[in-house]
C-alpha cells in the first residue's frame, strides 16, 4: 500500500504539472492507483494490482492510440519497416537525409514492431505501440518467472504438487503486474516510447544469468550452466539490437560471469550475444552485409545521431547536465562527449578492479553506469531513467516476493 501511495502521489503531480499525452496518462493512472489502494485496503491485493494495470496502462494506451496521432518515434519505426520490406535496410542513406526525422536511432530489431503496419494492417493490430507493449510484457514476465525460486520445505528440499508450481508463478505474475502498472514502465507504455522492451530484455538477460542454486543438490556448484550463460547472452543480444542504450550491459555482465563463474562462462555469454546480434542484423537489415552505404547508414543513424554527431540534431530538450553543456555550443558538446567517455572509462576500470560477483551487484553497477551516461550524454531526456529505476525496481520486487526459505535474490544469486 505504501508503494501504491507513492505511485498515486507521482501520478497526481503529473496530472497537475504536465500536459498533453503525459497528462492524459496521469489522470487515468491517478484513478487507477486510487482505486487499487481502496481495493487493497478492503479486499484483495491481487485484484487491486490487476485493476491498476487496466486503468494505468491499458486504458490510457488504447485511448492515446485512438485519439492522438502517432509519436515521432512510432512514425520512424513504421517508415523503417517499410524501408526494410522494399530496400533491405531500415535506414535512409546519407544522401536521403533531409532533417532530424530522417534518422532512425533504433537498431534493426525495433523494426519488427512496425512490420504489420508496413504490410497494410490497420487498427490496433497494426499499431506499433501495441506491439512494443507486447514485446515488453512478455520478456518482463519471463524475467520474473525465471528469477523466482521455487519454495522449499522445512527439510530444505523442493516441494512437489500443484501448490509448489502455483505459488512462485503467482508471485512472478503479480510482480510483473506491479512493474507494468508502476509509473516507471506504465507511463512509457501508455505514451508509447521505445525504451520498455529494451529494459525488459536486459532484465531477462539478468534473470537467465541467475544460477539455479535453489534447485541444485547439496554441495553442487551454483555457477551458471552453459545453457544459462548462452541464453543470457542471447537475451542481451536482442536488447542490444533494439537500441544502443543496452550496450553498457555487455561489459558489466561479462565481468560478472568471469568473476563468478570463470572466463569460460564469460566467453559463452559473449558468444551467444554476438551470434544473436549478427543473425538478427542479417535477417532484419540484410543490405548492411553487402552494401557499404547501408552499413555506414546504420552507424550514422544508431550511433552518431544519438551522440549529436550528425548534421541534423534532435530537438529533444532536457535540463540534464550533458544537454545543458551541448546548448553552449561546439565546445560544450565536445565537453559533454568527453565527460561521457570519461564516465565509461571509469565504469570499465571499476569492472576490472572490483567486478560484480552476483546479479544484484551487476544490476546496481549497470544502474550507476547508465545514470552517469544519461546525466552526461549530449542528447538525453528524462525518460531514459526508466533503465536505472527499472533495474532497481526489478531487484526490489524479487527481494520481496522471493523472501522465504530460499531467501532473497541475493541468496539465489549465490552470495547469501
Amino acid at each position: 500500500m505504501g508503494t501504491y501511495a507513492v505511485f498515486l502521489a507521482y501520478a497526481l503531480l503529473f496530472a497537475v504539472f504536465s500536459a498533453g499525452e503525459d497528462q492524459v496518462w496521469a489522470i487515468w493512472a491517478s484513478c487507477g492507483y486510487a482505486t487499487a489502494l481502496v481495493i487493497m485496503w478492503r479486499w484483495s491485493a491481487t485484484t487491486a494490482v490487476l485493476i491498476s494495470v487496466a486503468m494505468a496502462v491499458l486504458a490510457p494506451l488504447l485511448w492515446l492510440s485512438v485519439a492522438y496521432q502517432l509519436e515521432a518515434g512510432m512514425q520512424v519505426i513504421d517508415r523503417s519497416a517499410a524501408l526494410l520490406l522494399h530496400h533491405g535496410t531500415p535506414y535512409f542513406s546519407s544522401a536521403q537525409v533531409t532533417g532530424w526525422l530522417s534518422y532512425n536511432p533504433y537498431l534493426p530489431v525495433m523494426t519488427l514492431a512496425g512490420l504489420l503496419s508496413a504490410a497494410g494492417v490497420g487498427g490496433l493490430a497494426g499499431n506499433s505501440g501495441v506491439w512494443l507493449a507486447v514485446g515488453t510484457v512478455v520478456p518482463l514476465a519471463a524475467a520474473f518467472w525465471i528469477a523466482m525460486p521455487a519454495p522449499a520445505d522445512h527439510h530444505g528440499g523442493r516441494r512437489d504438487g500443484p501448490q509448489a508450481w502455483f505459488r512462485p508463478h503467482h508471485d512472478a505474475l503479480l510482480a510483473t503486474a506491479i512493474a507494468v502498472a508502476s509509473p516507471v514502465i506504465g507511463l512509457n507504455l501508455a505514451v508509447i516510447t521505445t525504451d520498455p522492451p529494451v529494459l525488459a530484455f536486459i532484465l531477462l538477460s539478468l534473470a537467465l544469468a541467475v544460477p539455479r542454486a535453489a534447485a541444485a543438490p547439496r554441495g553442487a556448484t551454483t555457477g551458471a550452466s552453459t545453457a544459462r550463460a548462452v541464453s543470457s547472452g542471447v537475451a542481451l543480444g536482442v536488447a542490444c539490437d533494439l537500441k544502443s542504450t543496452a550496450w553498457l550491459a555487455i561489459p558489466v555482465l561479462a565481468a560478472m560471469f568471469a568473476s563468478r563463474d570463470g572466463a569460460r562462462a564469460a566467453w559463452r555469454f559473449l558468444a551467444g550475444l554476438v551470434i544473436t546480434a549478427v543473425v538478427l542484423i542479417a535477417a532484419l537489415a540484410p543490405a548492411v552485409l553487402y552494401r557499404p552505404s547501408a552499413a555506414v547508414a546504420l552507424v550514422q543513424n544508431s550511433v552518431l545521431f544519438p551522440l549529436g554527431l550528425t548534421h541534423y540534431k534532435t530537438p529533444a530538450e532536457s535540463l540534464l547536465p550533458g544537454h545543458l553543456l551541448t546548448d553552449l555550443g561546439t565546445a560544450g558538446h565536445v565537453l559533454s562527449v568527453g565527460l561521457l567517455l570519461a564516465a565509461g572509462l571509469g565504469v570499465a576500470i571499476s569492472l576490472v578492479i572490483r567486478p560484480p560477483r552476483d546479479i544484484p551487484a551487476a544490476a546496481r553497477r549497470l544502474a550507476i553506469g547508465l545514470t552517469l551516461m544519461f546525466l552526461l550524454g549530449p542528447n538525453v531526456r528524462f525518460g531514459y531513467f526508466i533503465y536505472p529505476l527499472g533495474l532497481l525496481g526489478w531487484l526490489a520486487l524479487n527481494r520481496v516476493t522471493a523472501a522465504g526459505p530460499q531467501g532473497s535474490v541475493e541468496r539465489l544469486a549465490g552470495d547469501g
